[in-house]
C-alpha cells in the first residue's frame, strides 16, 4: 500500500494542494484580510463622500428652486406693477386727450362765434353802404337845384342849435 501511495499522483497532488492551501491561508490570511479591509474602508469613504455630495447637491437644488420661486414671484410683481403703471398712463393720456379735445372744441366754438359776428358786421356795413349809395342816387335823381338850395339854407340855420 505504501507502494501504491508512492506512485499515486492524484493523492500527492491532493496532499500538495492541501499543504499549499494551508500555508497560503496561514501566510496570506492577514495580507488578504488587510487588503479587503482597506478596500472596504475605501468603498465606505467613497460612499460617505457620495452621500455628502448628494446631500450638498440636494441642498443646492432646494436653494435654486427657492431662488427660482422668488424670481418668479418677483417677475409676477413686476408684471403687475407694469400693468398698473400702463393703466395709469392710459387713463392719464385719455384724460389729457379729452381735455385737449374739449379745449380745442371751445376754441373752435369761440372762433366760429367771432367769424359769425365779423360776417354779420361786414354784411351790416355793406348793407349800410348800399343804403347810403341808393339814397344818394335817389336824392340826386329827385333833387333839383331849387330844393337843394333850400335844404342847404335850412341846414345852415339849424347847425348853430345842434353845435351847442
Amino acid at each position: 500500500m505504501l507502494n501504491a501511495l508512492a506512485h499515486d499522483t492524484s493523492l500527492w497532488v491532493a496532499i500538495s494542494f492541501a499543504l499549499f492551501a494551508f500555508i497560503a491561508y496561514r501566510l496570506g490570511k492577514n495580507s488578504v484580510l488587510s487588503g479587503l479591509d482597506a478596500k472596504i474602508d475605501s468603498i465606505r469613504k467613497e460612499i460617505a463622500t457620495a452621500e455628502s455630495l448628494r446631500q450638498e447637491a440636494q441642498n443646492l437644488l432646494s436653494q435654486y428652486q427657492q431662488k427660482q420661486k422668488d424670481a418668479e414671484a418677483e417677475s409676477a410683481q413686476i408684471v403687475r406693477q407694469a400693468e398698473a403703471n400702463a393703466a395709469r398712463i392710459q387713463a392719464s393720456a385719455e384724460a389729457e386727450l379729452t381735455e385737449t379735445m374739449n379745449r380745442r372744441e371751445q376754441q373752435l366754438t369761440e372762433r366760429l362765434a367771432r367769424l359769425e359776428k365779423n360776417a354779420l358786421a361786414e354784411i351790416q356795413s355793406h348793407a349800410a353802404e348800399l343804403a347810403v349809395k341808393a339814397t344818394m342816387e335817389i336824392i340826386l335823381k329827385t333833387l333839383d337845384e331849387k330844393t337843394n338850395k333850400s335844404l342847404i339854407d335850412e341846414t345852415v340855420k339849424k347847425l348853430p342849435a345842434h353845435l351847442n
